[in-house]
């Protein structure tokens, strides 16, 4: 077996390096490649083929208690549309947090888990009729209401004699987020009502006159890949000045703000990422001050972190298929791209890529990374440096891909899903099966 030695300095946080890009876990090891959680990468690759996705337990664990000791008096909701599993579930659970879904699919998979259903929020800007009939039957704790048209008509799926606590998801006007696609708090974008045309208001007011539903806050959500504390802190005081005119209106204090998640994280060395302990200095400190000049009790917060939890604890393993050279590009094509990781192609993200299963004394060279999809956009990683003897066969690593990819993934050109594998203490196993031709197979009932 290899025997770990010192990390190598691009996989720890020093100080040039604003956050980690690899698993706190992650050694070099003696005979070259890399180790998470205790077990060789290209061990991995051989055991579960490749393209393979590995999620450090250890990793998810520590980032989900960075949330709970910097908000103790906080509700920390795991944002499951990062990735879910049972697994995932059952960790999230143990650490103490609720749980953020988005639709049936993901409420009866945690419904399955065992997940209390009163520690899950629903959200989602266009909830089916099994969505919320889902949510009322399970029980579960906050739906968030996103427009006026679903205030009367979740109000009548409630039965008699209940009451369903809800939220209002109001937009504050932030602009916030790594890209257009995922900025989510300014107005003209399809979540939310917004405080500035009034609408927020109106929608609080119809939802106070619904004998079944229990308004019991505001939610907003910024947007995604968020490195700053500033957007908060300006969210924060509109959504205040916004309860202030509701309690003078309806004479009504309401108990829970969420201010929804968006952490950002770092993906390339040199990137920032989020703090919570910055995020509970400065927002937690201007909720209270401006509740306190406002006259009103300070809410309980709720928090949404899932990409921050999820991604660094993930690594996507892919194989090279071929190398070559055009003009002046080094295209090196693996086995993988944008059907398990979408998001290059989607809003141009960028990643790192180490070779993870063998050493080599060739000098660095700028590649592109590509896919094995039919489109030209099929690119993982433009511009990295990998060794020149770069060949077929060899292993790839690509950190921070724990969050966004195997959720989003999708059978392009019949290429299935890949399997999600675990690890911790020096052992792996098995989260989720990789899909086989079998399973596309068998959703196709035509003749």
């Amino acid at each position: 077996m290899s025997l770990p030695v010192a990390p190598l300095p691009p996989l720890v946080p020093d100080d040039t390096v604003p956050a980690p890009v690899w698993p706190a876990s992650t050694l070099a090891l003696a005979t070259g490649g890399l180790s998470v959680g205790g077990v060789a990468l290209a061990e991995l690759a051989d055991r579960f083929g490749t393209p393979s996705y590995v999620l450090d337990e250890d990793e998810v664990r520590t980032r989900a208690r960075a949330w709970r000791t910097a908000l103790p008096d906080a509700e920390v909701a795991y944002a499951g549309k990062a990735f879910l599993s049972r697994a995932m579930i059952r960790w999230i659970d143990e650490e103490g947090l609720s749980l953020d879904v988005c639709s049936a699919g993901e409420l009866d998979l945690a419904a399955h888990a065992g997940f209390p259903a009163e520690r899950i929020i629903l959200h989602g800007n266009a909830k089916s009729p099994v969505d919320l009939a889902t949510a009322l039957r399970l029980g579960v704790g906050r739906i968030v209401i996103d427009g006026p048209g679903e205030i009367a008509r979740l109000a009548a799926l409630v039965p008699p004699g209940s009451r369903q606590r809800v939220l209002i998801r109001v937009v504050p006007g932030v602009e916030a987020g790594a890209h257009a696609a995922i900025r989510t708090g300014m107005e003209g974008q399809k979540f939310g009502l917004p405080i500035a045309g009034g609408e927020a208001e109106e929608a609080v007011a119809r939802a106070l006159v619904q004998p079944r539903l229990e308004l019991v806050g505001l939610h907003c959500h910024l947007g995604s890949q968020i490195t700053s504390t500033g957007p908060y802190v300006t969210a924060v005081q509109r959504l205040v000045d916004l309860l202030a005119r509701l309690r003078d209106r309806h004479g009504v204090t309401f108990p829970e703000l969420d201010l929804g998640g968006g952490f950002g994280i770092a993906y390339r060395d040199g990137d920032p990422a989020f703090e919570p302990a910055a995020y509970a200095l400065r927002v937690t400190g201007e909720l209270a001050l401006r509740c306190a000049r406002a006259d009103l009790p300070v809410p309980r917060l709720t928090v949404e972190p899932g990409r921050w939890i999820a991604g660094p604890a993930g690594v996507a393993l892919y194989r090279v298929l071929a190398v070559k050279t055009t003009g002046a590009r080094t295209f090196v094509a693996v086995d993988g791209g944008m059907s398990d990781n979408p998001r290059p192609a989607l809003y141009g993200a960028r990643y790192t890529v180490r070779l993870a299963g063998r050493t080599s004394r060739e000098p660095a060279r700028a590649v592109t990374v590509v896919g094995r999809h039919c489109e030209a956009g099929d690119v993982l990683a433009e511009d990295v440096p990998l060794p020149g003897d770069v060949r077929p066969g060899d292993v790839l690593a690509v950190p921070a891909s724990g969050a966004y990819h195997v959720s989003m993934a999708s059978a392009y050109n019949l290429v299935g899903r890949p399997p999600v594998v675990a690890v911790t203490d020096g052992a792996a196993r098995l989260l989720v099966r990789r899909e086989t031709a079998e399973d596309l197979r068998g959703r196709d009932v035509g003749v």
